[in-house]
């Protein structure tokens, strides 16, 4: 079986750092470094970047600077002065509840607001809510109308469908059921649609699965983004996985930063996830842009980023945070594609010639 054979010729790869990337620390990351690292991902070849959540600031104080962010973001000289196009950037916020969507639209209508708009379901109902307050089908009348008010005044709408592989708090779900939420969030008039592993619990042969069951119900690929978390370590092999089923949109941060929004902040608990939030901040996290870059300028797919820029800017990130982070791409760089004389082992050729060996022989007569 060619294995190959699905594999997309080009990838977009969105950076959600400094909104999923940055919600999980447990300092506030200041707005400066936020907006420096908006503005690189950008200069680096990144076009859909995901900086913030309008929600409430008081369980979420990451995101109490989101209006000063965008602001500084829109009026960025680095970007004016690159002659890169807005038209071709995709700023996205969160915002999971209708208060924080009629936020965007004001901020859209002042000249700052962002282009999209993601707004989010579980296939879990005891996991949605827990994130959004309200039961699924007061969720859905709540997202088709913000949807109709954001496409009106200009706003994409992004639809999530998370617990696809299963739940924290419920276990084990069924896959199939994310195909019709999938189908509902492009019926009331999402843009696209996340397909999210918010935790980890999905397998690569699972995630083959979903995305080929899904893509023959759904088969333009350009509207389904898929968004894993490497919880357990399977990350990497779940973006192959998505791969060799014909994904070609995906979502990574900086790192592998990420995961739920922390329940403390700098020097005081903070509302954050509550009770589900995991024991070992540090031990969860996404896919790493970095790793993901590398790997598929390594496989011949096209992405427009470039490689070492953005490894760079995943060393900058250990300092911004303060510690060792995921990506093993920043350590080792892109695979060697030149001898490395200095690892010779002298003799080699004055041995053969000894031997009676011709120079290219591998093999004995």
């Amino acid at each position: 079986m060619d294995i190959s054979k699905n594999i997309p010729p080009k990838v977009f790869l969105g950076d959600i750092t400094i909104r999923d990337g940055f919600q999980h620390e447990e300092k506030f990351i200041s707005t400066d470094a936020k907006l420096y690292y908006a503005e690189q991902l950008i200069l680096a070849g990144i076009r859909r970047i995901e900086v913030t959540n309008l929600g409430n600031s008081r369980r979420m104080p990451q995101f109490r600077d989101s209006l000063e962010l965008l602001k500084r973001l829109r009026q960025s000289y680095v970007i004016d002065k690159s002659g890169i196009d807005w038209k071709d950037i995709e700023i996205t916020a969160v915002t999971i509840r209708e208060s924080a969507v009629d936020e965007a639209i004001k901020a859209k209508m002042e000249g700052f607001g962002p282009d999209r708009i993601l707004m989010m379901v579980s296939t879990d109902e005891e996991h949605h809510y827990a994130n959004s307050g309200l039961t699924l089908p007061e969720y859905w009348k709540e997202a088709e109308r913000c949807i109709k008010k954001a496409t009106e005044a200009g706003i994409k709408v992004n639809g999530t469908v998370s617990t696809i592989w299963g739940s924290p708090i419920s276990g084990p779900t069924e896959m199939s059921e994310a195909v019709g939420f999938t189908k509902h969030w492009l019926d009331i008039g999402a843009s696209d649609v996340e397909h999210a592993d918010h935790d980890g619990s999905s397998a690569p042969d699972e995630v083959y699965r979903y995305f080929s069951m899904l893509l023959d119900t759904i088969p333009d690929p350009m509207l389904h983004i898929a968004h894993f978390h490497t919880t357990r370590g399977f990350g990497m092999a779940n973006v192959f996985a998505a791969l060799c089923a014909g994904v070609c949109c995906f979502e990574s941060t900086l790192g592998g930063l990420g995961g739920q929004p922390a329940n403390f902040m700098d020097d005081a608990p903070v509302g954050g996830t509550g009770g589900y939030y995991y024991e070992n901040p540090n031990g969860v996290g996404l896919v790493c842009t970095e790793d993901v870059a590398l790997m598929l300028y390594e496989m011949g797919i096209e992405t427009g980023i470039d490689v070492d820029f953005v490894l760079a800017l995943g060393r900058n990130m250990e300092k911004t945070i303060g510690r060792r982070l995921r990506s093993e791409a920043i350590m080792q760089g892109p695979i060697p594609r030149k001898p490395n004389e200095t690892y010779r082992r002298k003799g080699l050729q004055e041995r053969k010639a000894a031997a009676k060996e011709q120079a290219e022989q591998k093999f004995p007569e």
